[in-house]
């Protein structure tokens, strides 16, 4: 496996991958406006979007990071957004090799912190995490606000 950061020269098969993960969460493939999205992502540079490829060339699985800063360690903070590996290779350590090498990017580039969320009952996922390092954290309580509900 061959895990990489990808931008506009391989958003095609970033897209395919995208796409697959977002009919995972219910949503219609719409390849085109994946495509756009990630494109629009890759030429601000406003995500950090890291694909695993199996030596084939096929796209086994992505990750895909978020800037935000910390205001008191005036550090960059990444968000892990997305993660995401195909059906035919879970539990094949892809997931594993896509966290390892996030976590890598964070420390060389004197990030702050790696932060994410996930369901309160995906407890395969909180296992995964916590097994690569991260913690819960229990300091504070976290809220939004969603501008497509009113």
């Amino acid at each position: 496996m061959e895990i990489y950061k990808a931008d506009r020269t391989n958003v095609e098969a970033a897209s395919e991958i995208f796409d697959l993960y977002r009919q995972f969460y219910g949503q219609p493939t719409n390849i085109n406006a994946c495509t756009n999205f990630l494109s629009e992502r890759f030429e601000k540079k406003d995500s950090r979007f890291f694909i695993a490829l199996s030596f084939e060339g096929k796209p086994l699985g992505f990750i895909q990071l978020y800037p935000s800063f910390s205001s008191v360690a005036m550090k960059t903070m990444w968000y892990l957004n997305d993660l995401f590996v195909v059906q035919s290779a879970r539990r094949k350590g892809v997931a594993s090799a896509l966290l390892e090498h996030v976590k890598a990017y964070a420390k060389e580039n004197n990030s702050f912190s790696l932060k994410l969320a996930t369901a309160i009952d995906n407890g395969a996922a909180k296992t995964l995490y916590e097994k690569h390092g991260f913690v819960k954290v229990t300091a504070f309580d976290h809220y939004v606000f969603r501008t497509d509900t009113e």
